[in-house]
């Protein structure tokens, strides 16, 4: 399970701080500068020197290859979007040369740009456009970011902020006046950034203007993020104190702060109906990319989480949703008084699965009644767990040369036993040939056909959360509107 950093263009909302709280668990881009020296080549020439910037960008380029699960190759994809890119830059301000775009291999929603001129979309956020416009919309607000040379301004900000903290650290030796000071340092950069997104956002509508789409296009996706964000959102319990202290950081603005920014900019182009928002050529461009998680580091179908990579499967107890979070699984009872997390370690040398378990891993929790049992036909034990507030069943399996580890907690006087007891027999090894069986999930561009409805179209996709608010919300419409016989609409499916 790869990790996965916190999402900036979307801005979406944090939903695991609670349930790992509850469990007692323990920007677009950035930028760093250095100097490189001039280097002498074997026949005595002086090489070209490294700019700081284009180094920096390289550092940038592998952290974000590794962090969003590497390049999502997909040429169809990317020669559209090489297209719009080119479009985009031969109208923008301040051309700095050519722009390269990478797709990224995650199903996050985000978009970066670095100073050299490279942009990165992941495929989370390609599956939620749906015309060239709208996609164009999102280029344009990173290639804004570029021309304005916000990575510069960035990382002049950030270098001032290391060295706030340096002094802190080592001078004033104060822990009260230096969280206090360390906090007044990210709200001065985290006010910085807003602003250059609002201005980024402006240089987008007027870039898509100038190259022929609909400038209109930028406060459809925003819309859509806005959407997205309330539906991945939606029935999770309340943000933690944590959580909205990390909102109030955040770097972007409120997404209906940013739409009305940009219609009011599009307004001043001109009257909605003008410029290109072709449907067809985007949709035919994204017909048969990967969406959702990958299955090298697990997917969730329902209730039912598979890695091939680990060869294991295992399902969440009945009424409960699943979501694979960085290094771990999370799941949340419809109720939210049951809460669900899978994990893995490596036991020391020295120890045995029974002495792992019954030293506690964690803090807080008192571990009782433990118990060897077999998941899968591997050995395993369960054991109870008691802490302040919640009461804990523990599971764990030794499989390979890795620990697995479930943690189901109930609040107040719930009891965790029986629906622990479901995900012990739901566990399962899988064999090579079962493991190549978990193909990612797909979208689809199918024909609407007479009489089909939203909900006919939900059907479409058993396995998926919420399915007809998730056609809705990925074909961009309320859910009052009507299917147009055959008009084009994105499903997900193998």
């Amino acid at each position: 399970m790869r990790k996965v950093w916190p999402t900036r263009f979307a801005g979406r909302g944090k939903r695991l701080g609670a349930l790992a709280l509850a469990l007692l668990l323990a920007g677009c881009f950035g930028d760093q500068t250095s100097v490189l020296p001039a280097s002498m080549s074997g026949d005595g020439e002086i090489a070209p020197r490294i700019s700081p910037v284009q180094r920096a960008s390289d550092q940038e380029h592998q952290r974000l290859l590794a962090a969003f699960g590497g390049e999502y190759r997909a040429p169809r994809t990317k020669a559209a979007l090489d297209d719009i890119v080119q479009r985009l830059a031969k109208t923008s301000d301040g051309q700095i040369g050519a722009y390269e775009i990478t797709i990224l291999n995650s199903p996050a929603v985000n978009a970066f740009a670095l100073p050299n001129g490279r942009l990165y979309v992941t495929r989370g956020l390609l599956a939620l456009a749906n015309d060239t416009s709208e996609i164009a919309s999102v280029l344009a607000h990173e290639i804004g970011h570029v021309t304005a040379q916000h990575a510069v301004q960035r990382a002049e900000k950030e270098a001032e902020s290391a060295l706030v903290n340096q002094v802190v650290s080592q001078v004033l030796k104060d822990p009260n006046q230096s969280a206090a000071v360390q906090a007044g340092s990210k709200l001065s950069l985290a006010r910085f950034s807003r602003q250059q997104e609002f201005e980024a956002d402006k240089i987008s509508v007027t870039s898509l203007a100038r190259a022929g789409y609909d400038p209109y296009g930028a406060s459809r996706f925003l819309n859509t993020l806005g959407r997205n964000t309330a539906f991945r959102n939606s029935g999770q319990q309340q943000q933690s104190a944590e959580d909205k202290r990390l909102d109030m950081l955040a770097t972007h603005p409120q997404t209906p702060e940013r739409i009305a920014a940009v219609t009011a900019a599009a307004r001043q182009i001109a009257a909605p109906g003008l410029g290109e928002h072709d449907a067809g050529r985007w949709l035919t461009a994204i017909d048969g990319l990967a969406y959702g998680d990958d299955p090298r580091d697990g997917v969730v179908r329902g209730r039912r989480y598979v890695n091939s990579s680990l060869r294991i499967s295992f399902s969440a107890p009945d009424g409960f949703s699943l979501e694979a979070a960085q290094d771990m699984v999370i799941g949340v009872s419809a109720n939210g008084a049951q809460a669900l997390r899978f994990d893995s370690v490596t036991l020391k040398p020295d120890q045995t699965l029974e002495s792992y378990v019954a030293a506690g891993w964690i803090e807080g929790v008192e571990t009782t009644g433990i118990e060897k049992i077999e998941m899968g036909g591997q050995p395993a034990v369960i054991a109870h767990g008691k802490g302040t507030d919640w009461t804990f069943r523990l599971a764990a399996v030794h499989f390979g040369d890795r620990v697995y580890r479930f943690i189901l907690a109930a609040r107040g006087a719930g009891d965790p036993e029986r629906p622990m007891r479901s995900i012990v027999e739901s566990f399962r090894t899988l064999t090579s040939a079962e493991a190549q069986t978990a193909r990612p999930l797909r979208i689809r561009i199918v024909n609407a056909a007479p009489g089909d409805t939203v909900a006919s179209m939900a059907e479409r996709m058993p396995e998926q959360d919420r399915p007809a608010e998730l056609f809705q919300l990925l074909n961009g419409f309320d859910r009052a509107a009507a299917l147009t016989p055959g008009q084009r609409y994105k499903v997900i499916g193998e």
